[in-house]
């Protein structure tokens, strides 16, 4: 084939994609509420994986801190054969399960948790293994794979199973179902930071503003949420030294940063309760 032809083909598959992830919205759903119960808790979301699966895991856990201010290890990720794996294939590492449990020991597994698996065949051991040890320890269990009647889907309590069909390479899964890999995780952990408050309407209220592009951003959120002018918004943020909640409170309810932390321990951290919405 031409290369115009390749990606077209590739195209064409791809679009299934989103119809296979939109025939899992309600687990989906089912999977974020869960999540959610146990995170208020003082629960974590924990994701194992291996290979492709294993490193779309821990892209999408790196990305929680700094855009929902969560610390790492509230949505934490494992990976068969640790840190090696996530930029080169680490040798059986997929097929030990003692592996699994020893990192989710390392980790300190205990009955709060959620523990997503993923694997896109549903059958990966290192996999299997964690699930197992997680349902001892009573964690929440829920299974990410490409492949409804697997044994993955089988064993946890919540099954996500966006069947995509064959691959454009056969059996490549870096493809079709590491994109609806990446489609179900960023809505699990997405959804999940939501509804545990971490976003104001559809602004990141939360963001670490570590740099001065994230700075800038931090003034543009604050502008939107609060309908403020630019240099209202950057004097509260100097005044309350560039935490964007209370700033946005200082904004909606013209307070001083003093009483705009007041507000916020008061409402134990609920921030419309404490802007009075």
């Amino acid at each position: 084939m031409p290369a115009i032809e390749i990606v077209r083909l590739m195209n064409r598959e791809d679009r299934k994609v989103a119809g296979a992830v939109a025939r899992e919205i309600p687990a989906i759903a089912r999977a974020v509420n869960a999540i959610v119960r146990r995170m208020e808790k003082g629960g974590r979301l924990i994701y194992v994986g291996a290979g492709t699966s294993g490193r779309i895991a821990m892209l999408d856990a790196s990305e929680c801190p700094p855009t929902f201010g969560v610390s790492s290890e509230i949505v934490h990720a494992l990976i068969a054969g640790g840190a090696k794996a996530v930029t080169g294939a680490v040798e059986g590492a997929e097929d030990s399960t003692s592996y699994a449990v020893r990192d989710l020991r390392r980790v300190r597994l205990s009955g709060k948790d959620a523990v997503v698996g993923v694997a896109a065949s549903g059958t990966t051991p290192y996999v299997l293994a964690a699930i197992g040890f997680a349902k001892k320890r009573n964690a929440l269990t829920i299974g990410v794979a490409s492949n409804r009647n697997c044994p993955l889907g089988k064993a946890v309590t919540i099954a996500i199973t966006p069947v995509v069909g064959p691959e454009v390479i056969a059996g490549s899964t870096r493809l079709k179902a590491g994109t609806a890999e990446k489609l179900v995780l960023n809505m699990l952990s997405t959804a999940v930071m939501v509804r545990l408050g971490h976003v104001y309407d559809n602004l990141m209220i939360d963001a670490v503003l570590t740099n001065q592009k994230l700075r800038d951003r931090g003034v543009r959120i604050l502008m939107e949420g609060s309908g403020k002018e630019a240099s209202a918004v950057e004097h509260a943020l100097r005044q309350c030294k560039h935490n964007l909640r209370v700033a946005l409170i200082m904004l909606k309810r013209d307070l001083s940063a003093k009483a705009a932390r007041k507000k916020l321990v008061e409402s134990k951290g609920n921030l419309r309760r404490a802007i009075g919405e």
